[in-house]
């Protein structure tokens, strides 16, 4: 029996990487990772014996925004499933970078699914897109279900837009079998430095080893969150493409546990053995001009339709980011302070 292939756009991202870790554990199938040929592997370089021997876990050079690298990267792995995660993914990024992300996310996505059309590849697609599409929201319209208006409130969240209306686009004019993923906060070890949790967790470890002063630098705290596992995020993207997957829909996913980006980094700093010497300040440089105040999903879509529901705690999730920033500092130690 031929063995199937998976294609993960971004493959090198927390998000991508732990999916290839999951696929691994509970496929059978071959992996091709697309990444830009400058894309740092830390995140990968537990697999990189696999992908230097060519065992199940391959690597394929290519660029969102060139149409020729993309298509050879299709070319190349002849997917049956597409998990698209690539994208410039930063919101705050995206107000300094606007038309890289517009480019990046929009176009870029155009570019997947043209080239799998124009090709004749039968693959089942996850194009991912963000809760940030609903942006700013009533608290009368919380839980946010898949109906909720969009606001977007980021050039990040508009090209956001782009990317879950140009998935459907393809659904429903090509017949092709495109999903599209509204996944709420999702978090845990490999994220990257320029997210809330993951920078206030670098900065414990880095105040745990002496690196910095004992000051946890913030932006905006009030915000509501509904944070998931990274872990249980990958595990609904797989089922998302092997539970009856029905072309052109949409789903919220996120976790259960909901809480204000205060209390996200109050549970960080009780974790830690500097704890009463901490303090927190406001740095005026990490504020959006805008925010997504209230995001809080309602998956129960997606929940009846595969089965799916998170199972990692908070707690956990919280835990296993702040151990993973305590690694690396004490392996590294040269961090910038962002």
């Amino acid at each position: 029996m031929t063995v199937k292939r998976a294609l993960i756009t971004g493959v090198t991202g927390m998000v991508g990487s732990h999916l290839v870790d999951y696929l691994l554990e509970h496929t059978d199938w071959d992996i091709y990772g697309m990444c830009r040929w400058r894309s740092p592997l830390d995140n990968l370089s537990h697999l990189i014996p696999m992908i230097n021997e060519g065992r199940r876990v391959f690597l394929v050079y290519g660029d969102l925004r060139d149409y020729l690298s993309v298509n050879d990267v299709v070319l190349k792995s002849k997917p049956d499933y597409v998990f698209h995660l690539a994208a410039q993914s930063y919101p705050r990024t995206s107000f300094e970078s606007p038309l890289d992300t517009l480019e990046t996310n929009i176009q870029g996505t155009a570019h997947v699914l043209e080239s799998l059309r124009l090709n004749q590849i039968d693959a089942t697609i996850h194009v991912c897109a963000s809760s940030e599409v609903f942006g700013r929201v009533p608290k009368e319209k919380l839980p946010i279900d898949e109906e909720c208006t969009f606001h977007p409130a980021s050039p990040y969240a508009i090209s956001k837009v782009g990317t879950d209306l140009v998935g459907r686009y393809y659904a429903e004019a090509y017949g092709m079998k495109v999903m599209t993923t509204r996944m709420f906060t999702h978090t845990g070890p490999r994220r990257g430095d320029v997210f809330s949790e993951s920078t206030f967790a670098k900065q414990i470890a880095m105040i745990e080893e002496g690196l910095i002063p004992p000051v946890v630098k913030t932006g905006n705290l009030d915000s509501l969150r509904t944070y998931a596992d990274v872990r249980d995020a990958v595990r609904a993207y797989h089922m998302l493409v092997t539970v009856n997957p029905v072309p052109g829909e949409y789903y919220n996913i996120g976790g259960s546990y909901s809480c204000s980006i205060r209390d996200m980094l109050n549970t960080l700093i009780a974790m830690s053995p500097a704890k009463d010497r901490i303090t927190v300040e406001t740095d005026p440089a990490r504020l959006r001009p805008i925010d997504a105040d209230l995001q809080v999903p309602n998956t129960e879509k997606f929940t009846r339709h595969t089965g799916w529901k998170p199972e990692i705690p908070f707690e956990k999730t919280m835990a296993d980011l702040l151990d993973y920033w305590r690694e690396r500092v004490r392996n590294e130690r040269n961090f910038l302070t962002r």
